[in-house]
């Protein structure tokens, strides 16, 4: 199918989906669980799971009108992480029942999630985390520590990457399972930024037994299963809103709101701003080819291209934008956050203030870990865009359990 006929056809469900549940008289969650059900939840999956089997930038056109309508933010927006990769991995690697109890509240935003990956030993190398999973029957026993879980104070759900064979080589002896964020011995400790918020975390695991049929994907395939949910969070990541809107439209507020325009020194911010303008422009295109390649099938290092950027980027405006603001750039009403909005609220999730190009000062230099730090998007890059010599790496053929750590 063409993509003209894939618009057509995703418009007419749409059409369909306004029709029989209008957003302002029909319930958040009823309209969320009916647009999961009509196959506009995640348009690129197969029909049956939230999707209608169409190219990704099919969901964009099909985003723009249900926002247009007054639609209710789904758990793509409220949640990306868990409605956003997480869904993902349950798709490809879940079970039937998997899929079934967890892909439409993942989406409504019903079931709230997070990824537990890193460690406090295992940031940059992944593959050598010591969270340790023990078979006990037809369960899993789990011990370990994770660390920068965002959302885990709120999450009932947990994608989680464990060691199950510490006798192999470090990326061979890894499996992903999903996590009940309540079960006994799951211990959450939010971790306060110098932004004011806190939905970073550190998690502790004591003895949590998972159910094996919690497992995603095969025993030892874990170190496959983490790099498709790595790809898919760095579309996540280096997702920019449309053009023109988000943090720069914030910026193009203040410029209207300064009171001196054409002094010499606000004309050079006025520069400086449209080259923001035209940087985030190139991003939002950038993501836009990255898209295209995944709706081919090539879900490799494009993400972490538009990962990249978006951090350096991001940093750079974060830094810049409060001079708009003259001497009130300095300023902020506060460090506490509103927590985000709760699953299926109407407005804007991100729960604008007035202090938004402040915090996005102090809360910059986060963008340069999220998602992998900018030093693994570069050895990405590196290696499978230009074909540079991977780093060595010494630990390569060794089991785990015999390569010296702290």
């Amino acid at each position: 199918m063409d993509i003209a006929k894939q618009e057509q056809l995703a418009l007419e469900r749409v059409e369909i989906l306004l029709r029989d549940h209008p957003p302002a008289s029909t319930d958040p969650l009823d309209f969320l669980r009916a647009q999961f059900d009509a196959g506009l939840a995640y348009v690129y999956f197969p029909e049956g799971y939230g999707g209608l089997g169409l190219a990704p930038e099919i969901g964009e056109l099909v985003d723009a009108r249900l926002r247009e309508a007054g639609a209710p933010p789904s758990g793509r927006v409220t949640n990306a992480i868990a409605a956003g990769q997480g869904a993902a991995t349950v798709l490809t690697y879940g079970s039937e029942d998997q899929k079934e109890r967890y892909l439409k509240p993942l989406f409504t935003g019903e079931l709230m999630g997070c990824q537990l990956y890193s460690e406090p030993g295992s940031g940059s190398d992944l593959a050598s985390l010591s969270t340790l999973a023990v078979r006990d029957g037809d369960e899993w026993v789990v011990n370990g520590q994770k660390v920068w879980t965002s959302g885990a104070h709120r999450a009932k759900w947990g994608l989680l990457l464990a060691r199950t064979d510490p006798g192999v080589v470090k990326h061979a002896g890894l499996t992903q399972f999903v996590i009940d964020m309540e079960a006994p011995g799951v211990e959450v400790r939010p971790l306060r930024q110098m932004s004011g918020g806190a939905e970073f975390n550190e998690v502790f695991l004591t003895d949590v037994r998972i159910p094996d049929t919690e497992r995603l994907g095969d025993i030892g395939d874990g170190w496959r299963g983490s790099q498709h949910t790595l790809v898919f969070e760095r579309y996540n990541v280096g997702r920019v809103p449309g053009r023109g809107s988000g943090q720069i439209a914030r910026a193009v507020e203040a410029w209207q709101a300064r009171d001196d325009k054409t002094s010499p020194a606000a004309q050079a911010l006025r520069e400086e701003l449209v080259r923001f303008w035209i940087d985030f422009e190139v991003l939002r295109l950038l993501q836009w080819r990255a898209g295209e390649l995944r709706a081919s099938g090539n879900t490799g290092p494009e993400g972490s291209l538009g990962k990249l950027a978006t951090s350096l980027i991001g940093r750079r405006f974060g830094q810049w934008a409060p001079n708009l603001l003259g001497p009130a750039g300095m300023l902020m009403d506060g460090y506490d956050l509103p927590e985000p909005s709760a699953p299926g609220r109407r407005g804007d999730p991100n729960q604008r203030g007035t202090h938004d190009l402040q915090r996005g000062c102090v809360g910059s230099p986060g963008t340069a870990i999220a998602g992998g730090t900018d030093q693994i998007q570069r050895n990405i890059i590196g290696d499978r865009v230009l074909s540079l010599p991977r780093e060595p790496m010494v630990d390569r053929d060794r089991p785990w359990n015999e390569i010296p750590r702290n």
